[in-house]
């Protein structure tokens, strides 16, 4: 059993709320049951619309979508979600594992995605990482951005500036492009990368991996300069000749 910590209080202090869209009866109570025994707050909706409409009415912390939902299906809710908050964070639950599915999940700006049948303590770790990654607190000394090429990356605001546009990234393609700026110019390993963002290292979060690293190309696509290049099995390099703190 993973120890609840923490990591389940918000920084206002009170638990972490959880909307959890779920139309599978027993599923649905089974993982209220277990979050709630790690000490999250849920919320259950049975369908895309009702929870569309919760998500409106309350204030959550996090989110978890299952895909085929009534009404509003998971990939329309998650991108209602997303156009009104672009930071909550947001887990996809789904019976399907075909990469397209979960590319467009990624373009939609979901966080993570898992593939039933799974297992709750793994469910657990993937909420605990997310939730530590978008929570993180960073030193004053540390509230850098970075000038990439004609773009500014907010890293503690989660912003991409290029001229007059500002894109909010999600929490994982902050943390993904922290990485990239950390080593200007320089390899930045994939295992490096995988074990500072999703704390693991395995065939699911490589492919996690490649979605988010082709969803930051697509961001820098309007300055030719800025580039991504991939070093086969061992890593990437972000370069803009150069990349600088701001």
């Amino acid at each position: 059993m993973v120890e609840s910590n923490s990591n389940i209080y918000n920084t206002s202090g009170h638990q972490t709320k959880i909307l959890l869209v779920e139309d599978d009866t027993n599923l649905g109570f089974l993982l209220v049951d277990f979050l709630e025994s790690n000490d999250f707050v849920v919320k259950l909706y049975r369908d895309g619309e009702s929870g569309w409409r919760g998500f409106n009415i309350e204030n959550f912390d996090f989110c978890i979508l299952d895909v085929m939902l009534p009404k509003l299906d998971g990939f329309s809710l998650a991108q209602k979600i997303r156009e009104k908050n672009k930071v909550v964070p947001i887990l996809i639950l789904t019976a399907k594992s075909m990469k397209e599915d979960k590319l467009h999940g990624f373009d939609l700006g979901i966080d993570d995605y898992m593939t039933k049948p799974f297992d709750e303590e793994e469910m657990l770790c993937h909420i605990k990482a997310i939730l530590m990654r978008s929570r993180r607190n960073v030193p004053a000394d540390q509230n850098i951005g970075y000038n990439i090429g004609g773009f500014k990356f907010d890293y503690p605001n989660q912003l991409l500036i290029h001229a007059d546009v500002r894109k909010r990234l999600t929490v994982t393609e902050t943390e993904v492009l922290k990485q990239l700026c950390s080593s200007k110019n320089q390899i930045v390993k994939r295992e490096d990368v995988l074990n500072a963002v999703w704390g693991t290292n395995d065939y699911f979060t490589g492919r996690s991996l490649d979605v988010f690293i082709t969803k930051l190309r697509k961001y820098f696509m309007d300055d030719t300069n800025v580039r991504i290049e991939s070093v086969p099995k061992v890593g990437f390099v972000l370069t803009d000749s150069p990349v600088n703190e701001y």
